[in-house]
């Protein structure tokens, strides 16, 4: 793995309401040439794109799949933790942290 990024999908927008309450972690894989997207808090739910943007809409798609599936089966649904994931780069975590430390320098 190359790249991890985690897409937090807490974002207040009706239209993604279903896929608004798990986090979604977003890698990059050389094996297979392409980015991987995970739930953490749903076992086995993933999808692949070609890229970030791509992963992230397929993700979308099994999460619902799982869901229902879920439902169907009368399984229980994982309940939320209400924790925030973030995973990037050495780089953009250095930047962030000179952010936050010196807020007028930008």
């Amino acid at each position: 793995m190359d790249k991890s990024v985690v897409y937090d999908e807490l974002k207040r927008n009706p239209k993604n309401a279903r896929f608004n309450r798990y986090a979604i972690e977003i890698f990059y894989t050389e094996e297979d040439e392409g980015y991987i997207a995970i739930v953490p808090e749903l076992p086995e739910c993933s999808a692949f794109g070609e890229n970030e943007e791509e992963a992230l809409k397929e993700i979308k798609v099994a999460i619902d799949l799982w869901l229902e599936t879920a439902k169907k089966d009368g399984r229980e649904i994982p309940k939320l933790t209400g924790k925030e994931l973030l995973r990037t780069t050495q780089k953009a975590t250095q930047l962030i942290n000179t952010f936050i430390n010196y807020p007028y320098l930008y």
